[in-house]
């Protein structure tokens, strides 16, 4: 098989590459202590690069981007440790409302005019997708909610947000703007200096033409999907931080001599770079499922987000031990990687909770 990249997904990633290069830590830090978290005119940038684009159909206005197209933007995000939304804000609003035929949202997202939210978890439900405790009813000629969100990513920079609701004892999505009355916001800082929040809605209501048509299994499909690409963003943080790792370790001098010719360490490294590349090709084999062949594509992505999430972690927790203290501070590339992996790790599930999905799967 060729493995070899065609010159269009070349292309994507050395387009990444140009617009991650001008963000520095330092430019980073001042973008995440912002008062939304980023930066919406870079969101527009990057929209307008065609990476939003890539995640929808052609007949929906998007590029038709496939599994290995978006996973080498994420990996490439990740390499160049991008503090870019781009898998939360744009890739998975961009399936959902697709396949929930929502056109008009649809295109606002994609061409970076309107930033989206997936508003999923609820307290005590773990990692479900089943909401149970904010309802949806029948009200009028559309619906009113009534409940609880939380663990919205981005819950100051959206301006819709995508809502899931028990309707008649079945999980399903709304559209919600952002100025809808009787929708509360309440924000926090997640560990990776990304603000993420809760949701409150009281009777909040919605028209008929808010709801998604997207059954529980297409759901399902969609957020294995999700989690693919936040496993091929940590492999491309794994990259970074094994890069910095090296090139800090062949300057950092002890006993007169530099601590990467100390045998110890460089087993030590020899070892992240093998979880590496085993990452990767972990990867890129559930990547390269056919999507008709959903069932051993969601327990393959399973899988990999499982291991990649384990041993990305792994890489992180050495490299910052090779650096010392100032490794885990923010003044350091491989602080804000490390802690980006941390909530990578644990997007729609952490690594028991997926293990053990793909183990009831196999």
């Amino acid at each position: 098989m060729n493995f070899d990249l065609s010159e269009e997904q070349e292309l994507f990633r050395s387009s990444v590459e140009r617009f991650s290069a001008p963000i520095d830590v330092e430019a980073r830090r001042k973008l995440r202590l912002s008062e939304t978290g980023y930066d919406r005119a870079r969101w527009q940038e990057l929209a307008e690069m065609g990476l939003i684009a890539l995640a929808a159909p052609e007949e929906a206005g998007g590029m038709g981007g496939s599994p290995v197209d978006l996973a080498l933007v994420a990996e490439a995000l990740g390499k160049a440790n991008s503090p870019d939304p781009w898998l939360e804000h744009g890739v998975l609003p961009a399936l959902l409302l697709g396949a929930g035929s929502a056109e008009g949202p649809l295109e606002k997202v994609l061409g970076g005019e309107q930033i989206a939210s997936f508003a999923w978890a609820e307290r005590a439900q773990r990692y479900s997708l089943a909401a149970k405790s904010l309802k949806a009813e029948t009200s009028g000629d559309g619906f009113a909610m009534t409940g609880e969100k939380t663990f919205v990513m981005g819950a100051l920079l959206a301006d819709l947000f995508i809502v899931t609701a028990d309707l008649d004892g079945e999980t399903t999505c709304f559209l919600v703007p952002r100025d809808t009355e009787g929708l509360e916001v309440r924000a926090y800082r997640l560990t990776d200096g990304s603000i993420a929040g809760e949701l409150k809605l009281t009777r909040v209501g919605v028209s008929s033409t808010a709801k998604l048509n997207i059954a529980p299994d297409i759901l399902t499909a969609i957020v294995s999907d999700a989690r693919l690409y936040a496993a091929a963003e940590m492999v491309g943080l794994g990259q970074r931080l094994l890069d910095d790792t090296l090139a800090y370790v062949k300057e950092r001098e002890q006993f007169g001599v530099a601590i990467g010719s100390f045998q110890a360490l460089q087993h030590r490294l020899v070892e992240a770079y093998a979880k590496i590349e085993q990452s990767r090709s972990m990867l890129y084999r559930a990547a390269l499922i056919d999507r008709s062949e959903t069932a051993e594509r969601q327990r393959a992505a399973a899988g990999a987000k499982a291991f990649i999430g384990e041993n990305i972690d792994a890489v992180a927790r050495e490299a910052v031990q090779m650096h010392g203290g100032m490794g885990i501070t923010d003044e350091l590339a491989i602080g804000h990687a490390m802690k980006r992996v941390m909530v990578l790790a644990r997007l729609f599930g952490d690594t028991d909770s997926v293990l053990a999905e793909y183990a009831l799967a196999a």
